[in-house]
């Protein structure tokens, strides 16, 4: 059972689709969170009437509003202090920001390849399956990951495989890779709230929940 109720701001840069995973497991209970602000890349795109369905407050920031990448980046930082936002979670979202000190490892991402494959720079939805297909390899999945200043390279929280098929298309693929992130990245977040990460330098370490420390206590070795 999650001890906290984060508070997250979600950033979009489109359809949506993690943003409506989000809403529906914290409707369900199986997400202890709340969504104080939706910000979007770009304006009017389908991933808002999410928010605007559950009165989610959102804001539009566009990179062609500012004349450089950290006054854009600024401005999307301050939309979230604002909302006095625990975690910064992009989903979906398709713009370099540069991070402030004070949301140092408290910018989350999830990538739909296993990380450090198939990763970078303009390595974003299908193009991504399609470089799997190209490739050959015979497994993929999706990456969550703390965000840094570059794209893709922040440390990992979690990872999850999925097979590849010899049938599979870039769509096919897309959508058995989705359905593992509709459950990665809800449970990084749950890991966050419940206290179990922590980070030194580039390794993540996942503390187990109390109820398996115990049980790992009495364990006669």
């Amino acid at each position: 059972m999650t001890k906290n109720k984060l508070r997250l701001a979600v950033l979009i840069s489109g359809t949506g689709r993690s943003l409506k995973n989000f809403i529906d497991r914290i409707a369900t209970g199986t997400l202890s969170a709340e969504i104080a602000v939706v910000i979007s890349s770009v304006a009017n795109v389908a991933g808002l009437q999410y928010a605007e369905a559950e009165s989610i407050p959102i804001e539009i920031v566009e990179r062609s509003q500012f004349d450089s990448l950290q006054e854009f980046s600024e401005a999307n930082f301050n939309v979230c202090r604002a909302a006095g936002v625990d975690y910064v979670v992009l989903a979906g979202y398709l713009r370099l920001l540069q991070i402030p000190k004070d949301f140092e490892n408290r910018v989350l991402n999830i990538h739909p390849s296993l990380i450090p494959s198939f990763c970078g720079k303009g390595y974003y939805g299908n193009i991504v399956h399609a470089k799997v297909l190209e490739y050959g390899a015979k497994l993929s999945g999706c990456t969550v990951h703390f965000v840094d200043q570059e794209y893709d390279n922040g440390p990992i929280i979690l990872q999850k495989s999925v097979e590849v098929r010899e049938d599979d298309t870039p769509d096919i693929l897309n959508a058995r890779v989705f359905a593992a992130e509709c459950i990665a990245y809800p449970e990084a977040i749950s890991l966050l709230a419940d206290g179990r990460v922590s980070i030194l330098g580039r390794t993540v370490k996942i503390t187990p929940p109390e109820n398996k420390k115990q049980q790992l206590n009495e364990i006669d070795f």
